[in-house]
């Protein structure tokens, strides 16, 4: 009796195998290769699209394309998937009418998910940011390496790798978008000449525009605004660098090397800072003695 009973679930599998078997194999591979044709497609599409367009366009696309490649994989797999349980015999519509019902209840507990997801909808359709930009996202400054529809992928300049959650982003500030500037401040002791110190600024711009390797990332005259504010032991001039997204802090670096020699050079002084000390005067313009108590310690005797 168990004889027959092995014999008779033996060719059952067997007839089973050999019709929803073999045909859950080829749904399973008609979707791998579906899906690997859709990403040839897509990158193709992208890549024709970029052609002999501007770095600032292909960001755009490039971030594009992944999210694209993201959701024709969630497509094909679900399509094949659904298949494959149906081919199981497994009915699909109890199963939809229940997960309808699980979705509904998980949706409650599920908010931030979906607020993650509208947020980065929202994100990538106003083109806020691309892959490759560097931005600010609440209290963490890095280069997008990933987007997706949940969540921002920066990673910092110590090579530290942030997730933020697109549902938490309030601000994002993009310092990569089109253009860049890097705003210099140099302070000089109050003694020096405002007027000279800003023509040598000017000098050192021509220099750099003329002769440096990043004239090509340098895309106007330095804008120099003038004498901004008095500090307590400098006056600071401020200016402005417009430059190739990406490239301020390198030409930045390169403005305040240069700058810092030519000072040198001309004895302009750059201060540290330092005090006044007052004591003090009464209505008769005289002014209390400073009192300097010399104390001897062992092994040192003042000069006297």
């Amino acid at each position: 009796m168990e004889l027959m009973d092995f014999k008779t679930y033996l060719n059952t599998a067997v007839e089973w195998l050999l019709s929803s078997g073999i045909q859950i194999v080829v749904i399973l591979i008609l979707a791998f290769a579906v899906l690997k044709v859709a990403k040839k497609v897509i990158n193709r599409l992208f890549d024709r699209i970029q052609k002999d367009k501007d770095e600032e366009y292909n960001k755009r696309m490039n971030t594009l394309k992944s999210i694209f490649s993201v959701l024709a994989t969630i497509l094909i797999l679900g399509v094949g998937l659904i298949l494959v349980l149906g081919e199981m015999g497994i009915q699909l519509g109890p199963i939809l009418a229940a997960a309808g019902i699980l979705g509904l209840a998980v949706g409650f507990g599920a908010q931030n998910l979906v607020q993650d997801v509208i947020s980065g909808f929202f994100l990538l359709l106003e083109d806020q940011l691309r892959v490759g930009d560097v931005v600010t996202v609440g209290e963490k400054t890095g280069i997008v390496e990933r987007i997706t529809l949940r969540l921002i992928i920066l990673r910092d300049l110590e090579g530290s790798v942030h997730y933020v959650r697109n549902g938490k982003i309030d601000i994002v500030t993009n310092m990569t978008k089109e253009e860049s500037c890097y705003v210099l401040e140099i302070g000089v002791a109050y003694r020096e000449d405002v007027d000279e110190v800003m023509e040598i600024i000017r000098q050192v711009d021509k220099e750099i525009r003329s002769e440096s390797e990043l004239k090509e990332d340098i895309w106007e005259p330095i804008e120099i605004m003038g004498l901004d504010r008095f500090e307590d032991s400098a006056v600071v001039i401020k200016s402005r660098i417009k430059t190739k997204p990406i490239m301020q802090w390198a030409i930045g670096r390169e403005y305040k090397r240069r700058i810092k020699k030519r000072f040198d050079q001309l004895d302009i002084e750059i201060p540290y800072p330092h005090q006044t000390l007052y004591f003090g005067e009464n209505k008769q313009g005289e002014a209390p003695a400073a009192r300097v108590n010399i104390q001897e310690e062992s092994g040192w005797t003042p000069d006297r």
